[in-house]
């Protein structure tokens, strides 16, 4: 029996299904930390989180098992012992586990007991739960190894604790939502630790994943609820936690060290580095060389430019101005402006030559028709055709710079500025844009490759906005400010509340009802746009699955 233990705590991006890249994460920390007793790593780290319907292929769950036997075997040479995340086949069910590594074999596997279904998360989709679990023991400590969703519930750490549980180690793959770091030391760890007078390590995962994104932040926590240990967010990192036994009263407990004490982003950087890290992740896992993107002067490309520097560097950014007759020099100019404070390269493709094209080309068939929102939509195509023709011609994806309030309400082009691979905005209402364009020009994101200081010019974020796709148009001759937009969507959307509820919030009931029938309208739209990061807790495609067709209405 050991009074000391070295538990390391691998805090990993994962790659989902590329198994020898897992492998060999896994095993460089063990090569680099040969010291320690016991390296854990995150959730289902072995063929990475969330593998969606990835996971119905047998053979997937046939490479696992192999994989994780050659991990065991690793584990032969005395060094240390893993903690691997995995899933396993158990009397014909699949189950969300973790497997204790240790003296060339798998010495334990435990499962998981509470299975979200919630949200982002479908898990009873693929798995099976597993029976409340036993404590393993280690070293001569007794770990409890709830996982990820089992410690949001009391009964899985008061089940392990009543059988002598001396160390809680949960390792997951919680994605990032805003303000839920707080949630998971304050809401949920400390309880637990309390509850059952139990330490508590938490193992996050980090990394961009599609449509989620993984901050990472791992923590330790005591029985009286002290943070022992603070790993940072939006970064990998490697922290060895020293645990002594010591005596109290007739008995003895486990205790950490302190150690790591990593300040974490506070708000908006968060949200700016989630859009960041997604980004980034997205172009480099599914290797693109760069991005593309239309930068038009107005505060959505010049932040999304911005975000894409910071994922990439500037090299792998090109930016394309795409005037047409409505374009202002201002917008020119400020354009021109952000690119040379971004250092990135800008080319302009003027529209008008195509847009005259289309006109005459339509002109017999529109014959007696006014022009009208038809024609500023051409432009818009136009643009998107142009962009993506340039995406195809020399490889980079095409960002998408569209913000969810314009998304809810179907503002935006389908086929046109709706056109791209990603969009970082996608979450993000126009008051939260407004909100990390000021924070961004004041200060570099900690995970960020853009240049220090700002990075649009002022101008960009305080004038109106207009889409220019007519004379003067400004976006309030077709929506409300966006401060009171936001605040009946965040109502529709993420509380689901009834235009009664919010008009009785203070809002006009003509608006209400108007935003609440353009929501539905849009859905149509929102079914066809592209990926993009979550960021609150209600996303359009994950969290909210509206039907299309339907005719249910709250308002009058």
């Amino acid at each position: 029996m050991a009074d000391t233990l070295r538990i390391t705590l691998a805090q990993l991006n994962q790659s989902v299904g590329d198994l020898a890249a897992n492998v060999a994460a896994m095993l460089a920390v063990r090569q680099s930390n040969p010291d320690a007793d016991l390296i854990v790593y995150p959730e289902l780290m072995l063929i990475g989180y969330p593998p969606e319907d990835l996971i119905m292929k047998p053979a997937l769950i046939e490479r696992a098992a192999t994989e994780l036997e050659n991990l065991a075997k690793a584990t032969a040479d005395g060094g240390p012992a893993m903690l691997v995340g995995s899933v396993f086949v158990r009397d014909g069910d699949l189950h969300n586990g973790v497997a204790l590594l240790e003296g060339g074999r798998i010495a334990a596997t435990r499962f998981k007991y509470e299975l979200p279904n919630y949200g982002t998360f479908d898990e009873k989709r693929y798995f099976m739960p597993g029976p409340l679990p036993e404590p393993v023991l280690f070293k001569g400590a007794m770990l409890g190894l709830p996982i990820c969703e089992d410690i949001w519930h009391p009964d899985v750490c008061r089940h392990l604790a009543d059988l002598g549980a001396e160390i809680f180690i949960c390792i997951n793959g919680s994605p990032y939502e805003i303000d839920k770091d707080v949630l998971r030391i304050d809401g949920v760890a400390k309880r637990r630790a309390i509850d059952t007078g139990i330490p508590l390590a938490y193992l996050n995962r980090v990394g961009g994943q599609d449509e989620i994104v993984f901050d990472g932040a791992s923590f330790v926590v005591g029985p009286e609820g002290a943070l022992w240990v603070q790993m940072p967010d939006w970064e990998e990192s490697v922290v060895t936690t020293v645990w002594t036994q010591t005596a109290v009263g007739s008995g003895s407990r486990w205790r950490c060290e302190p150690g790591a004490d990593h300040e974490l982003a506070e708000h908006p950087e968060d949200i700016y580095c989630a859009m960041v890290m997604a980004l980034r992740d997205y172009v480099n896992k599914n290797r693109f060389p760069g991005v593309v993107l239309g930068l038009s002067g107005g505060i959505d490309s010049a932040i999304c430019a911005a975000i894409a520097v910071d994922a990439l560097g500037p090299d792998r950014v090109w930016c394309v101005m795409l005037p047409s007759r409505y374009t202002s020099q201002e917008s020119l100019d400020d354009a021109a402006g952000c690119a040379q404070m971004l250092g990135v390269r800008l080319d302009t493709v003027p529209i008008a030559p195509a847009v005259d094209a289309f006109d005459g080309m339509l002109a017999p068939v529109f014959t007696g028709k006014q022009p009208d929102l038809t024609e500023e939509n051409i432009q818009s195509r136009i643009r998107g055709v142009t962009l993506m023709a340039l995406s195809n011609k020399f490889g980079p994806m095409l960002v998408t710079t569209g913000n969810k309030s314009e998304m809810s309400v179907g503002y935006a082009t389908i086929y046109g500025d709706m056109n791209g691979g990603y969009n970082p905005l996608k979450d993000a209402y126009k008051t939260t844009v407004f909100a990390v364009s000021e924070w961004r020009n004041a200060h570099r994101p900690k995970i960020g490759l853009g240049p220090e200081g700002p990075v649009m010019p002022q101008r960009i974020i305080t004038k109106p906005p207009s889409a220019e796709l007519r004379p003067d148009q400004k976006d309030s001759d077709s929506l409300p400010p966006y401060d009171v937009l936001d605040a009946i969507l965040q109502g529709l959307v993420e509380n689901e509340k009834s235009v009664d509820q919010i008009v009785a919030e203070g809002h006009d009931r003509a608006t209400v009802t108007r935003i609440e029938r353009l929501l539905n309208i849009a859905e149509y739209k929102r079914r066809q746009a592209p990926p993009g990061v979550k960021l609150g807790a209600r996303n359009y495609g994950r969290d909210r699955r509206y039907p299309i067709t339907h005719g249910f209405r709250t308002g009058t």
